[in-house]
């Protein structure tokens, strides 16, 4: 045997080696890609990352989630806030479950960033009562919010409002509390009153209340001021009334006879 044919013999399965690696590069993530207590496999089809980590007791979301993520599912877990811009930077992502914890509000740029990407958001049976005017406003993806205790309010009415293409999603909130007390346990779209209006009314008649009470203690003031003042005159009056007669000097009363 050669030297070339020992060279051969040991430079091919080397190469096929790296060529093993480089394609289990692409088509695996890193380990220091994929968050903690997550699985992360490559899509072919959606050419991205399906990033799993439901039920794996997290508490928050995973911070510095792939960027390629397409597929992200976090349900049946414990995290109790979204908070804003947390996927800004996942342009990719079409799908994302947050299904089965406990978020209980959602601010006004929650999901920013991903508005044009994501197509399906799941939020159900979370502990949701109130969320931003503005949260779902510029959202196409379908929105599933069943079984939440959802506080029927202004904000809520603003944002059904803007999720004018999801009316399924909108239909199946319903009402554990309301401004309306005869609306609750009712389904929102069944809420014929203007809420905002409303609150704007209850806010003019507090504002009017609290006019009218000011009004009535300077009337009040003003009546015990002049009575008072009435009290002071009667009694200086009768203190004048009192007062004993100045006697007359004997020269008046003289002059007083001449006359007469």
């Amino acid at each position: 045997m050669t030297l070339l044919d020992v060279w051969l013999s040991r430079s091919i399965p080397m190469c096929l080696l790296l060529q093993s690696l480089v394609l289990m590069a692409l088509c695996f993530p890193s380990a220091s890609m994929c968050p903690k207590g997550c699985i992360c496999q490559r899509d072919p089809h959606l050419h991205g990352l399906n990033v799993t980590c439901s039920q794996s007791r997290l508490k928050e979301i995973p911070p510095s989630l792939p960027v390629d993520t397409v597929l992200l599912r976090l349900d049946h877990n414990q995290i109790g806030a979204v908070p804003d811009q947390t996927f800004h930077g996942l342009r990719l992502l079409r799908e994302l479950n947050l299904s089965y914890n406990a978020v209980e509000t959602l601010g006004e740029a929650a999901f920013s960033g991903i508005e044009g990407t994501l197509q399906v958001l799941d939020l159900s049976h979370n502990r949701i009562t109130s969320v931003h005017k503005d949260a779902f406003a510029r959202l196409k993806a379908r929105v599933i919010v069943d079984d939440n205790p959802w506080h029927c309010d202004c904000a809520l009415q603003q944002a059904i409002s803007g999720m004018a293409h999801n009316h399924e999603a909108a239909a199946r909130v319903l009402c554990r509390s309301s401004e309306l007390h005869d609306q609750e346990g009712r389904p929102f779209l069944a809420v014929d009153t203007d809420l905002c209006n409303l609150a704007k009314r209850t806010t003019d008649y507090a504002m009017l209340v609290t006019m009218f009470g000011w009004f009535a203690m300077v009337i009040s003031y003003v009546v015990y001021y002049v009575r008072q003042n009435q009290e002071d005159a009667r009694r200086h009056l009768e203190y004048l009334k009192s007062l004993p007669s100045k006697p007359k000097k004997p020269d008046e009363a003289d002059d007083i006879s001449t006359v007469v």
